[in-house]
């Protein structure tokens, strides 16, 4: 491997750490990877055998070590070549014309650890059908993986389940149960209107039910159905073209989703039609903002209150950059990373991302920066990651599974100092032995507002809170299973 640019010598940790690049159809040629840590990233180049269009799932061990991929076409191992038993997925015409890039599918698959067990994990996986009008999938498959089989390497030892026949749109989303052990996997009909529910759980892949959602009929509908890091909402965007003109209409669907029961609850609808065509959408870290966009423009809305229509802003617009092969850098598919920041792609072979520097910041100040990263390679699609690190529905009906690391009270000898009005200010505190911290902060509705790492080799830090409006806070510090919780006020004149 060969580094050829990097942020920070700081490596990533963490299930979601790896973004896949390049997809050259000959396995001697370069392609790249982003590694990411808590915030910042390297990119390096790489010689593997799997390549990715869109659809590109993967996860990482939790110091950040790459365990697997899929293409859609095949499952790869860490080395990036062929898994055993992991060749053959998703068999059908459409996959066999495919078979050198990978499929062109956003979110077309998603990796999950099997509840309970920690050398299994489940592929979700779906194709294109020439059958079907649109070409959407006909049914969504799950493949099992064994970790510990082949050295480590592990061995696909169950392939091509069918989880459902029917008439699906392109994109999968998955996010914790409120129980905090299972998850769920969720599917959209190809028109948008049902949503198909399915739990994964220690002993069983099942159907729990379809819902109807309220909205008008997208035909063809591919997109990024996604969920925000809290598990509290859910959305996705569709559009139509009149085929004739050219012209597309787009729209922005919220959901408030019931982690328990699975229930969808239709938020609010934004209509941002400006004649392109885009689907692309993510959540902020904080899960205040929605952002989606066009091939021309990115927007974004606050989903954390109840007169979304007015929080509609337009933050981005394209400009004319080439980026390779006399190819624009347009908006595409969206990526929240594990350093907090949002990267977009671009419809085509491109070797720039597009960053979103504060998405917890709202309009203009979130600062989108076109075209600022530079990965070497050509790719298209992003990662389908979800938050692998939700915790359980604290307090809520389905909160009944003991997790047997519930942190236990412990003072580290925690002080602040002085009086943060201002939102800076420093604390004191003295971690276990030889074992790193985290510190958060919450607000009154216990949505984190602030998170820091904190070394095990220091025991003072500094601290410069974004602006934060007046109330009360709570300032919690974690390390080894342990916890301390502080009251803090702020108070601007």
């Amino acid at each position: 491997m060969l580094l050829f640019y990097s942020v920070t010598d700081s490596l990533s940790q963490g299930a979601k750490n790896n973004f896949l690049l390049g997809y050259s159809s000959n396995p001697n040629n370069n392609k790249g990877r982003i590694i990411f840590s808590d915030t910042s990233y390297s990119i390096i180049t790489e010689i593997r055998k799997i390549s990715f269009w869109d659809t590109q799932a993967n996860i990482s061990d939790e110091n950040g070590n790459l365990l697997m991929s899929s293409n859609g076409i095949f499952i790869a191992d860490a080395t990036g070549d062929t898994m055993q038993g992991g060749g053959g997925l998703n068999p059908n015409s459409f996959t066999d014309d495919f078979k050198q890039y990978g499929l062109p599918i956003p979110y077309g698959n998603i990796i999950l650890p099997m509840p309970d067990d920690t050398n299994k994990y489940v592929l979700f996986h779906q194709t294109g059908d020439y059958n079907n009008l649109y070409l959407t999938p006909s049914a969504t498959y799950y493949s099992i993986i064994d970790i510990s089989l082949n050295n480590g390497l592990g061995q696909v030892i169950s392939k091509n389940n069918v989880l459902m026949n029917a008439m699906f749109g392109a994109g999968l989303a998955a996010c914790k149960h409120g129980n905090g052990r299972d998850w769920w996997v969720i599917a959209l009909s190809d028109s948008a209107t049902v949503a198909y529910k399915f739990l994964l759980t220690p002993d069983t892949i099942m159907f729990v039910n379809q819902q109807n959602l309220p909205i008008q009929p997208f035909l063809g509908f591919a997109g990024q159905p996604t969920f925000s890091p809290d598990g509290k909402k859910f959305a996705f965007a569709s559009g139509n073209g009149d085929g004739i003109t050219g012209y597309w209409s787009s729209r922005v669907q919220l959901f408030d989703f019931d982690r328990c029961d699975g229930t969808f609850i239709l938020d609010t609808l934004i209509d941002y039609s400006d004649g392109n065509v885009g689907l692309g959408t993510a959540f902020s870290p904080n899960s205040k903002y929605l952002y989606f966009s066009t091939t021309e423009h990115i927007y974004q809305i606050n989903a954390d209150t109840s007169d979304i229509g007015s929080t509609f802003q337009l933050v981005a617009t394209n400009d004319t950059f080439l980026s390779v092969f006399s190819i624009h850098t347009n908006f595409f598919n969206m990526y929240l990373a594990a350093n907090g920041k949002i990267y977009i792609s671009s419809t085509s072979s491109v070797r720039h991302l597009h960053e979103i520097n504060y998405p917890e910041s709202a309009g203009t100040s979130c600062n989108v920066n076109l075209h600022n990263v530079y990965t070497g390679t050509i790719y298209i699609g992003v990662p389908n990651h979800p938050n692998y690190y939700l915790g359980r529905k604290i307090g809520s009906p389905c909160d009944t599974i003991p997790t047997g690391f519930e942190e236990k009270e412990h003072d580290f000898k925690f002080k602040i100092f002085p009086n943060p009005n201002n939102g800076n200010f420093k604390i004191m505190y003295l971690l276990p032995q030889n074992k790193a911290g985290k510190l958060e902060i919450f607000d009154i509705n216990g949505r984190a507002v602030y998170s820091q790492n904190l070394p095990q080799w220091s025991t003072l830090q500094f601290i410069s809170l974004p602006k934060l409006s007046n109330g009360i806070y709570a300032v919690k510090i974690n390390s080894n299973n342990f916890s301390v919780t502080k009251k803090l006020i702020i108070h601007h004149e």
